[in-house]
Parts: structure tokens; C-alpha cells; sequence
């Protein structure tokens, strides 16, 4: 069973249950042997954990736009 420990009380926002409980799984699913894109998106979901959750969405869209390259006017 994972636990969370200090580090994780610092770096997310776990003030009701579910946010632990979602931190919970993305911890037990790290353990799991998943796929390269499975990984990225349970990094991505813990990230919606964070005080700042904004930055890592902008993050991420602007890799698919350079990846797509597309242009923003």
C-alpha cells in the first residue's frame, strides 16, 4: 500500500479525500509497469494536484503545438 509522505504533503494540494485518494493511485500505478503514454498521463494527472495546476497545461499544449507545428496568431 502507498502512503504519502512529506515531500507529496508539500508539493500538492491534498485538502479533501479524493485528492489523496487520486494521489494514492497515481503512486500505486507508477509501480505498475506501464506504457511510455501511460506514465505521461499519470505525471499529468498528479500535476492537476498541484497549487499551481495551470502551468503544466500550458506546458503541455504548447509541446502538441510545437509537435504539430501549428502556428498561433
Amino acid at each position: 500500500m502507498e502512503k504519502i509522505m512529506p515531500k507529496d504533503e508539500k508539493k500538492y494540494v491534498l485538502k479533501e479525500r479524493v485528492d489523496t485518494e487520486i494521489l494514492l493511485k497515481c503512486k500505486t500505478l507508477e509501480n505498475a509497469g506501464l506504457t511510455k503514454e501511460d506514465r505521461a498521463l499519470v505525471e499529468f494527472i498528479k500535476t492537476q494536484l498541484e497549487d499551481d495546476w495551470r502551468t503544466p497545461l500550458l506546458e503541455k499544449t504548447d509541446e502538441l503545438i510545437k509537435k504539430y507545428k501549428i502556428r498561433i496568431s
